[in-house]
């Protein structure tokens, strides 16, 4: 995600909230292969490698941030180029909580996020459930369609 997509505060990136989210998906899902982070000294996202994907995908990546003022960004990007995005930060293009839906997850085809929860655990277990849900049924419609989860 682009500072450009935000128009207000996202706030310095909160480390322990990586390090928690890191945590649950090393808990939650079996095809995690890896994470890390882009800056071992000063980390401002957190990557997943997953070693599948969503339909026809062999891989995926997760690339995470979370800010000290509660806001997030979850972008999936696969080894077919496809991009979703789940997104809570100030904007002049949707409400703060949005999601980006494929396969460019663009700036202006932001819409309303399912995810209604705020707090670091109940997003990561939100964002991990619908993906979940997604891969088992194989149907991407699922992703921004649950009833507040997790």
């Amino acid at each position: 995600m682009s500072d450009d997509d935000r128009a207000g505060e996202f706030g310095p990136i909160y480390l322990p909230a990586l390090q928690r989210i890191r945590d649950l998906w090393l808990d939650l899902e079996p095809l995690v292969d890896e994470t890390g982070y882009d800056d071992v000294v000063a980390p401002t996202e957190l990557r997943i490698s997953l070693s599948d994907g969503l339909a026809d995908a062999e891989s995926a990546r997760l690339d995470i941030q979370w800010s000290e003022l509660g806001m997030y960004s979850f972008h999936y990007v696969d080894s077919d180029d496809v991009n979703r995005r789940f997104d809570r930060h100030p904007n002049t293009h949707s409400p703060e909580s949005h999601f980006h839906p494929p396969p460019a997850a663009a700036t202006t085809d932001a819409e309303p996020s399912c995810i209604d929860v705020t707090e670091v655990s109940l997003v990561t277990r939100a964002v991990h459930a619908i993906w979940r849900a997604a891969y088992e049924d194989d149907d991407i419609e699922q992703l921004n369609s649950a009833s507040n989860p997790p």
